[in-house]
C-alpha cells in the first residue's frame, strides 16, 4: 500500500517517465499465492519486447494478478479455489476467465498445468453441488447471501441463475484439453456436471412451466431480485433458455438473454466433442448437440431485430412474445464480446451491425465523457465505464487505429495504479470501483499477449507516452 501511495504522489506531480521510476505493484515474491516458471518467463519475455515503459509496467502488474493474489491450490487433492479478488468467494464465470490466459503456457510448466486441472476439477464439483448457483464458498462456511429466498446451501455464496456460469467451466476445460491433451479432468464428476447442466438448461427452456428455480432478496436494488414470486417475467417457450440474471449478477428484464444463449450453444457443442472423443458417451453427446441446434434455431428466429438505423442487429434480451431489449452490458458474455468468445463469426453481418449499435449512444449503457467512452451497465450505474468493454472492443477490432485508441484509453484511465478496475467515471478515472478485481487485470494481460501474437508489437511500442 505504501508503494502505491508513493507512486500515486509521484505520478500526480508528473515525475514518472522511465521504466525504473515505476515500482512493481506485485506482492513480494514470498507473498505470492502461486508461482509459475512459465508465467514468469513470459513476463520477462514481454518486458524485453515492450519498449513502452508504462504499458510494460501495467502488463507486469496485471497479467499475474490472478496467480499472485487469488489462487488457492491444494496440490494433494488437485483442487484449486479461486477468489474474484476483494470478494473471497469463487464465481464460476470469473474463475474460468481469470485462469484462461495461462492455459497456453501449461505445457511448459507441469506445476501450472496441475493447478489449472485443479480449477477445472473444482468447478465441476461445485456445479454438482448446485448448477443454479453462480458463486461458492470454500466449503460449507455459510458465508454470503444465506438469507435469500431460494434453495440456499452453506456451500453457496450466492444462488443467482446465470447461463454463463456453467458455460465458462466447459470453455476452460475444452481449452485445457485441446492445449495439454490431458483427459484426467473428464471423469465421473465431469459426467455428473454435464448431466446437471443439460437438465438445468432444459428446465429453463420452460416448456413445462417456470421450473424449480426461484429467487428473491430483501433489497432496495431492483435488479437484485426477481418479480412474480421469484420466477421473473413470463416467457413464451420457443426453445431459448431463460437466465434469471446477467453476467453482471443483475436480474434480466426479459429472461431470454441473447449473448448467454449463444454461449450455451458453443458450450454444448464443446461438451459434446469431449463426451464423444474422451468419454465415448455418444448418447449424452447427441443430447448436447440436439439442444445446441434447437437453441441456435430459436436464436435465428427470435434474437434478431431490424433496427431503423443499423439494420439487423442482435437484441440483448427477448421474451419469445416479440419484445426486444436493445442494449448491451459490459460484462462478458455481452453482445460486443460474442466474437471474442467465438460464439459468432467476427465477420457476421448481424454482429458487425450490432457492434456499431452497442458502441453508440443508442445503447442506453454507452457513456461518453471527458476522459473516455465505453459501455457500463446498471450494476454500478450511469456514467461508469467498465474497462472490460474497452478491452472487448480491442479484442474484436479489425482496425489498428481502433486498437490504438483502446490501449491509450486503458492506460489513461487506470488512475495511475497500474491496474484495471471494475469501472471508472467517464469524466474522472480517479473515481473508480473495486481496487482489486482480478478478472479485469488478467484480461488486460491476455489482450497484450494476443496483440503481440497478432504481430502488433510495433503498434504497442509506438503508443504515446503516458
Amino acid at each position: 500500500m505504501k508503494k502505491t501511495l508513493l507512486f500515486l504522489l509521484t505520478f500526480a506531480f508528473g515525475l514518472v517517465s522511465k521504466a525504473e521510476d515505476l515500482p512493481s505493484q506485485r506482492p513480494a515474491p514470498a507473498d505470492r499465492l502461486f508461482v509459475s516458471s512459465a508465467v514468469e518467463a513470459k513476463i520477462a519475455e514481454v518486458q524485453r519486447l515492450l519498449t513502452h515503459p508504462y504499458l510494460s509496467w501495467m502488463f507486469v502488474n496485471c497479467f499475474p494478478n490472478t496467480l499472485d493474489t487469488t489462487v488457492h491450490f491444494d496440490e494433494d487433492a488437485c483442487r484449486t479455489f479461486v477468489y474474484t479478488g476483494d470478494i473471497h468467494a469463487m464465481w464460476l464465470r470469473d474463475s474460468g476467465a481469470q485462469i484462461w490466459p495461462y492455459v497456453h503456457l501449461a505445457p511448459e510448466d507441469p506445476h501450472l498445468q496441475r493447478m489449472i486441472a485443479g480449477v477445472v476439477n473444482c468447478q465441476f464439483s461445485l456445479i454438482c453441488i448446485d448448477p443454479y448457483a453462480n458463486a461458492f464458498n470454500d466449503g460449507p462456511t455459510g458465508t454470503g447471501w444465506q438469507d435469500d429466498r431460494t434453495d440456499m446451501d452453506p456451500n453457496l455464496h450466492e444462488r443467482k441463475w446465470e447461463i454463463d456460469s456453467v458455460c465458462y467451466p466447459i470453455r476452460l476445460a475444452y481449452h485445457y484439453w485441446k492445449t495439454t491433451g490431458d483427459t484426467s479432468v473428464f471423469g465421473r464428476t465431469w459426467l455428473e456436471a454435464v448431466r446437471k447442466i443439460l437438465a438445468t438448461f432444459r428446465e429453463q427452456q420452460r416448456k413445462d412451466g417456470p421450473g424449480p428455480y426461484h429467487f428473491q432478496r430483501r433489497t432496495e436494488a431492483q435488479l437484485d431480485t426477481k418479480s412474480n414470486s421469484g420466477y421473473g417475467h413470463p416467457v413464451r417457450p420457443v426453445g431459448l433458455i431463460a437466465s434469471a440474471f446477467r453476467p453482471s449478477d443483475d436480474a434480466t428484464q426479459f429472461e431470454f438473454l441473447v449473448p448467454s444463449n449463444f454461449f450455451a450453444v458453443s458450450s454444448l457443442r464443446k461438451a459434446a466433442e469431449i463426451l464423444s472423443e474422451v468419454n465415448h458417451e455418444r448418447r449424452l453427446a447427441r443430447a448436447c448437440r440436439a439442444l445446441a441446434d434447437e437453441v441456435e434455431e430459436a436464436l435465428r428466429a427470435y434474437a434478431v431485430y431490424d433496427h431503423h438505423k443499423y439494420g439487423k442487429i442482435y437484441a440483448y434480451e427477448v421474451d419469445g412474445f416479440g419484445n426486444h431489449y436493445l442494449m448491451d452490458d459490459a460484462n462478458v458474455p455481452s453482445l460486443l464480446a460474442m466474437a471474442y468468445l467465438g460464439d459468432v463469426p467476427a465477420d457476421d453481418p448481424v454482429y458487425r451491425n450490432t457492434r456499431r449499435f452497442v458502441w453508440s449512444e443508442d445503447n442506453p449503457y454507452f457513456f461518453r465523457g471527458k476522459a473516455a467512452e465505453g459501455i457500463g451497465g446498471p450494476h454500478v450505474g450511469p456514467d461508469m465505464i467498465w474497462p472490460m468493454s474497452i478491452m472487448m472492443k480491442a479484442f474484436t477490432a479489425t482496425d489498428d487505429e481502433e486498437i490504438r485508441w483502446c490501449l491509450e484509453t486503458l492506460m489513461r484511465c487506470d488512475a495511475g495504479t497500474g491496474f484495471m478496475h471494475e469501472s471508472f467515471d467517464k469524466d474522472d478515472p480517479s473515481h473508480f470501483t473495486r481496487e482489486w478485481f482480478a478478472w479485469q487485470n488478467t484480461l488486460f494481460g491476455e489482450l497484450i499477449l494476443k496483440l503481440i501474437a497478432d504481430g502488433k508489437l510495433s503498434l504497442l511500442n509506438s503508443l504515446p507516452p503516458r
